[in-house]
């Protein structure tokens, strides 16, 4: 299998005259030949978020709703009816997830998704649209519970809205105390009055989409499927049962909870190059302004950079004395 350092070596023998590795080549070579080999469409959804780099905004390697543009575009061209689809990502938007699913869900008969390495929130949901999913020992999912972002006076924090949930009922139940509501009234003041509200929608909103999707497709059919579905998107939708929405669920749980898992390693060829495909983009994202890539195996591409905008300083005034700068 060629392994993280054998595709670096593959890159620098296609470095051309400027010394610049053929980063798209490689990433397609292996995109086009893991979709003759599993004889159906692939399409490479990832972001540049498990790799350290100055300056990366969530936003830009989170799910969005640009990305239905950008699949929409690396689409064009493709016959179906059966996708493989390639998640890489920290997910994002739900409402961008849904509407990602919805697209691809009118395009594609069979689809699988393929997690080489991590795909986490509304990246498990779309994984919860699959028909099947194909993890190896190394590859995670994680929970759905959405996320705040909330301006706090230490600043932003992502909060999970079960937490929040909680923090209210634990303040109702301590308030009877009127000694403890000077201790209160600072946390609870942070939020808005309809935050309860938003809380309990979001949270039945991510059950509710990962239920349907699972009921609909990975367990049509099926006799209990639809009691499945439920069990299994209420599991994953518990941050108590979690207690942090960063954590990494792995295959041998999910398959316990019931989820339709196929496992990376029964086809050692395919699992070969789906791992390459991943590697050759983990470069493409060291070695590029690169922060998003969508793209099928026929070379069409929709890629989110890095926009570096230089800052030019004046010079300082003629006969001024330039000052030394700071050590590091």
């Amino acid at each position: 299998m060629p392994t993280w350092g054998e595709i670096l070596r593959e890159l620098d023998r296609t470095r051309t005259e400027n010394g610049i590795p053929d980063f798209d080549a490689v990433r397609r070579k292996y995109l086009a030949a893991v979709a003759a080999h599993v004889e159906r469409d692939v399409i490479l959804y990832a972001s540049k978020w498990t790799q350290p780099g100055p300056n990366v905004s969530p936003d830009l390697v989170s799910i969005v709703d640009e990305d239905v543009q950008g699949t929409m575009e690396v689409i064009h061209g493709l016959s179906g009816p059966n996708l493989d689809l390639i998640l890489h990502s920290p997910g994002g938007s739900v409402e961008a997830a849904e509407a990602l699913v919805l697209y691809l869900r009118s395009k594609f008969d069979h689809i699988r998704v393929i997690v080489p390495s991590l795909a986490m929130s509304a990246a498990t949901m779309i994984a919860c649209a699959a028909d099947e999913i194909v993890l190896g020992k190394h590859s995670f999912l994680g929970p759905i519970d959405p996320q705040f972002v909330l301006a706090t006076r230490l600043g932003p924090r992502m909060v999970p809205a079960q937490a929040i949930l909680e923090q209210f009922g634990r303040a109702q139940r301590e308030c009877a105390d009127p000694s403890k509501l000077g201790a209160w009234v600072p946390m609870l003041d942070q939020y808005g009055p309809d935050m309860l509200v938003q809380c309990e929608h979001a949270t039945e909103l991510c059950k509710q989409i990962a239920e349907n999707w699972l009921a609909t497709h990975m367990f049509k059919g099926d006799s209990d499927g639809k009691a499945r579905a439920a069990r299994i998107a209420t599991w994953l939708a518990a941050h108590g049962q979690f207690r942090s929405h960063r954590r990494h669920i792995p295959r041998t749980e999910l398959e316990q909870r019931g989820l339709k898992i196929l496992h990376l390693e029964a086809d050692q060829t395919a699992q070969d190059l789906f791992l390459s495909v991943f590697h050759a983009t983990t470069h493409t994202f060291d070695g590029t302004p690169a922060v998003k890539i969508i793209e099928n195996h026929l070379g069409r591409a929709f890629i989110k950079s890095l926009q570096v905008v230089p800052v030019m300083t004046p010079p300082p005034p003629s006969g001024a004395k330039q000052q030394p700068s700071a050590p590091p």
